[in-house]
């Protein structure tokens, strides 16, 4: 099962208009403010990091970290590095400490959660017995595909692969309705490409034609390596077969579109939809066939899918699902296989120089199968309850922003103010980690059967996301683990979520002044909860349902903001000849440039009238808009950032940090802005929504 985010916002994983002078024939810059009486909290802000040689009118993020920039290398086993890197390393290694502990102590109990997660850890750790045995582990499940004689068959796999969570051509997750928020439905989607994107099969840029001549080798080495022959010819037949999937799936920016991703079917409905695909016989193996109605997301994908299915010889489906499955597998099987995934999948396709060092995908295969457990773990020991405390008070002050400045809109008539204020009042706030912990008793592990332990896992989740259809809604999961660097918004339960991970410096530091930490964590909050009222959040409302709560006027004017920030980044150019996709990353820009507005207003209520002190010679507005720079600090290798400008919701770091800034007016006047400074927009240009 595809448990994703894929139904949820703002996973944070969170060129200026007209003429201007040059950076060298502007004069302006930001003098120091002479101290105030000594500042009992530090600034927060790592003055190492800084490039004085980069004023901040031209460039907040280069300015606040030049020298990190500059000096800072991509680890070999990464494809980017930056804020977030550094805490997710930090826990990691708190998390191998854990799961070492637990692999070294001696007469575990049996079936304890001690006992899994060390068995677990040292079952892929024993380099020499996953050598031993090789393809064998896979041998049975192979055999499943080689046993398909008819598409009936075919599609039947497709089900049972759910299971596993091997990628075939459909996938599915299950969520609380859109339209009956207190059940759970089963939402069905489009999958099964082997490459990043659809893009990745059509673009004739010359880096995507070396991309796909690379995949080609790539899955007739796979094949190779499992004992097939005929393996060129085989890609070929994969290829063929993924492009005309690929042909007919949506874009990133359709698939984004909460209305038209919502379609519910009955069963013969989806027969209708789809008549060449055996429904009976896929819900049948994926044990869903009692399920009365489904959410089809991509219906013209849908619709063409059983025609592609029948089109396609029974032994070409085989030759595709033995790369799917390959794919799946390969990294916990012998080395030649886990080298071959590494070079296309890492190497390839996102930069990366060497494979991660074993422990560290050992402790990545203990978290995915076992994330609650270590999750109490870790925070029993690296959480502090203090934090929690300060971040309510945040929370909260972000919300009285929120709600002073939606009755201070003039562009919104009050019959959407009314409905936003309630959908604000009914935000539900997670923070640090769940009250009540997921049960693994059902998860077998053995020291000795990596594979079977993969199996297993991948097995009881999927039964844990079955379960749940006829089941009370559960408003205490987290889709995300404590030791998580990140934080989302739920729009189907309207919640937002705070790992105790991301509760770190830079984004969070209860040693700091709350200038830093409101433009840190601060905007995280306020990003989350912009995630409610961005171009897709804004048409859920408070319980989660997707219900037009806008007049026409209202939401006609808030398009056209909208519309004002799409072609700002669409003028981004990272890399290549690829710009910014504006519209696949709208929610994400407008949920920075609402969050960091609300923050600020957040930290000037926090003030409570006082002003605040100078510390390391920065004013607090000032060290308010250093605090969100440093937090988008990141370097990514060429290949990576040319995935993430294809796939990714987020606008490139550099771009969250400075892009945002130029449209608000309290940046201008923190850092004395003017006409001429590389930065500057014109006031009438500056985007305004929230």
């Amino acid at each position: 099962m595809y448990k994703t985010l894929i139904a949820l916002t703002g996973a944070l994983l969170l060129v200026a208009c007209g003429g201007q002078e040059s950076a060298e024939e502007s004069t302006t810059t930001v003098e120091p403010v002479a101290e105030a009486a000594p500042a009992i909290l530090a600034s927060g802000i790592a003055l190492d990091n800084m490039d004085p040689e980069v004023r901040p009118q031209d460039d907040l993020y280069r300015h606040v970290s030049g020298i990190w920039l500059e000096e800072t290398e991509i680890p070999s086993d990464r494809s980017n590095y930056g804020s977030f890197s550094k805490l997710a390393d930090e826990a990691e290694i708190n998390l191998r400490t854990i799961i070492e502990e637990a692999a070294d102590t001696p007469a575990r109990e049996e079936g304890s959660d001690m006992q899994k997660v060390g068995d677990l850890y040292i079952s892929f750790m024993n380099e020499e017995i996953v050598e031993q045995l090789g393809l064998d582990p896979l041998r049975p499940e192979l055999a499943k595909i080689d046993a398909l004689v008819s598409h009936e068959d075919v599609i039947a796999y497709m089900g049972y692969a759910q299971k596993l969570g091997v990628r075939v051509p459909l996938g599915y997750w299950i969520e609380n309705d859109f339209e009956d928020t207190e059940e759970y439905i089963v939402y069905l989607t489009q999958r099964g490409l082997g490459l990043p994107d659809r893009d990745y099969y059509f673009k004739e840029e010359e880096k995507f034609q070396e991309t796909r001549a690379k995949y080609l080798e790539h899955m007739a080495k796979m094949l190779s390596l499992a004992g097939f022959e005929n393996t060129e010819e085989a890609a070929n037949s994969i290829m063929a077969l993924e492009t005309a999937l690929a042909e007919v799936q949506w874009t990133r920016v359709q698939n984004r579109d909460r209305n038209a991703t919502y379609n519910k079917f009955d069963v013969s409905g989806l027969g209708d939809l789809s008549p060449g695909f055996d429904w009976l016989a896929f819900l049948g193996s994926a044990h869903l066939s009692r399920q009365p109605l489904f959410i089809i997301r991509q219906p013209t994908y849908f619709d063409k899918l059983g025609e592609i299915v029948q089109a396609t010889d029974v032994e070409d489906w085989q030759v595709y699902l033995r790369m799917r499955l390959l794919s799946w597998a390969a990294p916990f099987l012998s080395g030649a296989f886990v080298e071959e995934n590494f070079d296309f999948h890492s190497r390839a396709i996102r930069g990366i120089e060497e494979n991660r060092p074993r422990w560290k995908r050992g402790v990545a295969l203990v978290e995915e199968s076992l994330g609650e457990v270590l999750g109490q773990l870790y925070v029993d020991r690296h959480f502090q309850e203090t934090s929690k405390v300060r971040m309510d008070e945040m929370v909260e002050n972000l919300r009285e922003a929120f709600r002073m400045s939606i009755n201070e809109l003039e562009w919104m008539g009050e019959d959407t103010k009314i409905e936003a204020q309630d959908k604000l009042a009914s935000f539900v706030t997670k923070i640090g980690y769940p009250e009540k912990w997921k049960d693994y008793s059902a998860l077998v592990v053995d020291a000795d059967d990596l594979m079977a332990n993969v199996m297993r896992s991948r097995q009881v989740e999927y039964q844990r996301e079955v379960d749940k259809l006829g089941s009370p809604l559960d408003r205490g999961e987290w889709f995300m683990t404590p030791q998580s660097v990140n934080a989302y918004y739920n729009p189907n339960m309207n919640e937002i979520v705070f790992p105790a991970a991301i509760l770190q410096p830079p984004f969070f530091n209860v040693e700091a002044d709350d200038a830093v930490n409101y433009g840190g964590i601060g905007a995280v909050i306020g990003h989350e909860f912009s995630h409610g009222f961005d171009d897709q959040g804004r048409k859920t409302d408070g319980k989660g349902a997707l219900r037009d709560w806008w007049t026409e006027e209202d939401a006609e004017e808030f398009q056209h903001r909208a519309d004002g920030l799409v072609a700002q980044y669409s003028a981004y150019n990272p890399i290549d000849e690829e710009h910014v996709n504006g519209e696949l990353t709208l929610g994400e820009n407008i949920g920075d440039l609402a969050g960091l507005t609300m923050a600020y207003k957040a930290y000037k209520l926090s003030l409570n009238g006082e002003e605040a002190p100078v510390i390391d010679g920065f004013t607090g507005d000032q060290r308010f808009f250093m605090g969100w720079a440093q937090v988008w600090r990141r370097l990514y290798r060429d290949e990576e950032l040319r995935r993430r400008v294809l796939t990714d919701p987020h606008s490139p770091s550099e771009y969250r940090a400075n892009g945002i800034v130029t449209n608000m007016d309290i940046f201008y006047a923190a850092f004395d802005v003017k006409e001429g400074d590389a930065l500057y927009k014109p006031p009438e240009e500056r985007v305004r929504i929230w």
